[in-house]
């Protein structure tokens, strides 16, 4: 199956249009891709990535979208595996219960999926697959570090309210080493390293209920440099996105334009 790429909206800000693409194990992969009219083609990219439970075009994925695009930058969204157009069926997203095998394919699908997104952007004349960027939210960021340490041509990734050792998620349960092995495979903190020597922008939340901020700290610590971890006095789902894009918009025009020249 083809690339399909369909207009759905024409501004007098941008044009979004309707993409699909098949990746590995079949699965058809659903998405929208953005492009600035106050800039000149072939544009930097932003890959931006929703958390659980939620689509490409989540409000706070929406804002985002529209303050990267005022800002010249192309935008790619997709649907997570099993999210948005993807899903198929609800299940509760657990390592260590009847849904564990689904909860970590969710992972490693996505990143298949986000590297073939990345040929899907090579494949595009007005992208440049020079100037890639990354932004995750929650599980959007677990799944982008991963991505990051495995696919090069993501060129500066933003991993926003995420963290590492996900063993950690089972909270009052007492993990195995078989379960500890079980989320090995697909854990950031096995990952994180290999993004140097590209510039890592790590967002978290003081008082993170959902990701404990222990596991961002660990990720942090884990990562090499170029790293920088910004935090706000904030809860998992009231950080101020204004400055939460703000500071991943500083940071992009600091090192993502730079790859273009390789200064």
């Amino acid at each position: 199956m083809k690339d399909s790429v369909k207009l759905i909206s024409d501004t007098a800000d941008y044009k979004l249009f309707n993409i699909n693409f098949t990746s590995v194990h079949h699965q058809k992969v659903t998405g929208l891709l953005s492009l600035p009219k106050n800039a000149t083609a072939p544009f930097p990219v932003v890959i931006l990535m929703h958390g659980l439970g939620d689509h490409k075009a989540v409000d706070y994925v929406k804002f985002g979208n529209q303050f990267f695009l005022k800002n010249g930058y192309a935008v790619l969204r997709l649907d997570i595996s099993d999210h948005g157009d993807r899903k198929k069926a609800v299940y509760e997203f657990d390592f260590t219960g009847k849904y564990s095998y689904w909860s970590r394919n969710v992972i490693s699908q996505t990143v298949f999926d986000l590297r073939r997104a990345v040929d899907f952007i090579e494949s595009r004349e007005e992208l440049d697959a020079e100037q890639i960027g990354y932004f995750g939210i929650s599980l959007g960021g677990i799944i982008g570090t991963v991505l990051s340490g495995v696919e090069k041509r993501i060129k500066v990734p933003i991993i926003v309210l995420a963290g590492g050792q996900l063993d950690m998620l089972f909270k009052e349960k007492i993990p195995s080493l078989e379960a500890k092995n079980f989320v090995s495979v697909i854990d950031p903190m096995n990952f994180v390293k290999h993004i140097s020597p590209r510039p890592l922008l790590m967002i978290n939340a003081r008082n993170d209920e959902v990701i404990p901020p222990e596991m961002s700290k660990l990720l942090f610590e884990k990562a090499k440099e170029p790293k920088e971890i910004i935090w706000y006095d904030a809860k998992h789902r009231d950080a101020p996105l204004d400055k939460v894009y703000g500071d991943g918009l500083q940071w992009f025009n600091t090192y993502l334009k730079q790859t273009k020249t390789g200064k």
